[in-house]
């Protein structure tokens, strides 16, 4: 593993990408892994990268023309994958004895290590991921907004039942794909084995935000959500009353037929 060429650098990249909703890396035989818990592999040309199973891989060191390659090796294994697929990168510098963290938009690290190297691509990896549904649930916004608006100017809202309906489901397929699968909130498993990078881990989690636009997105979220099954709420209601009105029209229908009738005998 020591023999790869990362591993001899100075500066190099980490790029991020956003491939799909799902990788199915069980389907990667372990011999060929350089490390697990995230996954780790070497790739041609002497980089290196890291799978995530929520659908990001984090290169490094990787020139464009082999991420191409080894991306469309790995297309067999991405459920769903993203026609546009979201991207974010960062500069990696090696400066023996530095504080390692993110300065200036540049990660310094005392040295390169493979654990080193997969604590960075846990947080570009949830980061990449935040943006992406960050863009979504500003799409979002933009839909319910002018039926809220609708809602406060005219008192009601024209039939849009089928579209909160998606609106409600999209949010808690986020909602489940952030806590079920890449578990942000969380630390990644590699830290209990090397609890000397925790330091290194809190530095890139607090420069990227990760926390802080995690709680941002849950509470965009959960006022989306709520939004969207009140004005549902509102347009079924309003469906029941019209049905309401309907069976006693029939049924005044009913009661004249019948007084006729008796009138008419």
């Amino acid at each position: 593993m020591k023999d790869l060429p990362i591993f001899s650098k100075t500066a190099f990249t980490a790029r991020a990408v956003l491939v799909g909703e799902r990788i199915d890396l069980k389907a990667w035989q372990v011999a060929e892994s350089l490390a697990t818990n995230p996954l780790a592999v070497a790739v041609r040309g002497g980089g290196v990268a890291v799978l995530f199973r929520y659908g990001v891989v984090v290169f490094f060191d990787v020139q464009p023309m082999e991420e191409v390659t080894f991306t469309e090796g790995l297309r067999p294994l991405v459920a769903n994958p993203y026609p546009a697929p979201e991207v974010e990168q960062v500069p990696i510098r090696i400066d023996p004895g530095t504080r390692e963290a993110l300065k200036g938009g540049v990660v310094y690290l005392e040295a390169v290590s493979l654990e080193r190297l997969q604590i960075i691509a846990d947080v570009l990896s949830k980061s990449v991921m935040l943006a992406l549904y960050e863009s979504r649930i500003a799409g979002d916004f933009e839909r319910i907004e002018p039926l809220a608006l609708e809602l406060s100017q005219r008192g009601r809202i024209a039939g849009h039942g089928r579209e909160l309906a998606r609106n409600i489901g999209a949010m808690l397929l986020i909602e489940q794909r952030m806590i079920g699968r890449a578990e942000v909130g969380e630390k990644p498993e590699i830290l209990w084995d090397h609890a000397d990078l925790e330091g290194l881990f809190a530095r890139l989690e607090d420069e990227l935000e990760i926390q802080e636009r995690h709680r941002v997105l849950d509470l965009k979220l959960s006022l989306v959500t709520h939004t969207a099954q009140t004005l549902l709420e509102l347009l079924n209601a309003r469906h029941s009353i019209r049905v309401e009105w309907y069976i006693v029209i029939l049924i005044v229908v009913e009661i004249v037929l019948t007084v006729y009738e008796l009138f008419v005998r």
